[in-house]
């Protein structure tokens, strides 16, 4: 049985007949009368009876009837709850974000939803191979996920937000021959150490693709995922490496050079499930992270 069958088995207990019941609920006699059939074959005793012309609920029905009232009353008031807490503006929202993600998104969503009547926001790192990242919108509301520029696209599972498209510049100490130089291109730097990060993440495909266009193999000498410690290591001399633009915090050691000849750019992007958006609250974080995203490259500019 489902609430349609017993919100009409309520409708023909008061109007007395099929057709009345029908034009009540502006379906045809036969849907009515298909509907009442696929109900009583849900019960074991017979819920309706004839006298004379007339459909009549027999006891049982009544009963049922009765029940039916509770029931919609109580499919009600659970709607009533569930349009409560998506219409709410201060409800709590899981965020989670790679670690220079979520360096450079968290302080200024806090800052954003400080205060009452906003979101609460509720935010975790997970540092995790690119594949998985779609996987974390079971676990979170948004999911701060980054991905190489000529990478293929999330899945259709999620649905996405782009807030950067961040270069990857090369960094190297200040006082490094290379420092000299405005852009470096794959030769420059193909003969120097390099830091880069563990096997399925994505900067690794833009080491791979520097590689390629110098025509040999790099170099790897240390594998290092957070670009705060990889900032510290390349400052004090253990090789280069791609950072990024924007979201690391400029280290006063190093200098960034923009590299040509390969692309170099990774997407960071805002991951969740469609439904997720109908909360009011996950729409003003949404909101927040886009005028976040706006004032961490303005202020890089």
């Amino acid at each position: 049985m489902d609430e349609r069958q017993l919100r009409i088995l309520r409708e023909l207990g008061e109007l007395g007949s099929v057709t009345a019941v029908a034009e009540a609920l502006l379906v045809t006699p036969s849907a009515i009368s298909q509907q009442l059939r696929l109900l009583q074959r849900a019960i074991p005793v017979p819920l309706t009876e004839r006298q004379g012309r007339r459909l009549v609920l027999t006891d049982a029905g009544q009963a049922l009837a009765g029940a039916a009232v509770e029931v919609e009353t109580a499919l009600a008031r659970a709607r009533h709850t569930v349009e409560e807490f998506v219409g709410r503006p201060d409800g709590e929202v899981s965020v989670a974000a790679f670690h220079s993600a979520g360096a450079a998104f968290f302080p200024p969503l806090l800052r954003a939803l400080a205060g009452p009547g906003k979101p609460v926001p509720r935010l975790s790192d997970e540092d995790v191979p690119q594949e998985d990242f779609p996987r974390l919108t079971r676990e979170y509301d948004v999911v701060l996920a980054h991905r190489l520029d000529h990478a293929p696209p999330w899945p259709d599972t999620v649905a996405t937000t782009t807030l950067l498209r961040e270069p990857l510049d090369v960094a190297m100490p200040a006082d490094h021959p290379l420092a000299a130089k405005r852009r470096v291109t794959p030769r420059d730097v193909a003969d120097e150490p390099w830091i880069t990060v563990h096997e399925g993440f994505p900067v690794l495909a833009t080491i791979e693709a520097i590689a390629a266009a110098a025509g040999r193999r790099l170099h790897l000498a240390h594998r290092i995922n957070e670009f705060s410690v990889v900032a510290e290591v390349v400052a004090a001399g253990g090789g280069i490496a791609l950072m990024p633009r924007w979201t690391m915090r400029p280290h006063p050691a190093l200098v960034l050079r923009p590299l040509s000849g390969a692309q170099a750019r990774r997407h960071i992007d805002a991951l969740y499930r469609p439904e997720r958006t109908a909360r009011t609250a996950v729409r003003t974080v949404l909101t927040e992270l886009r005028r976040a995203a706006q004032g961490i490259q303005g202020s890089s500019a």
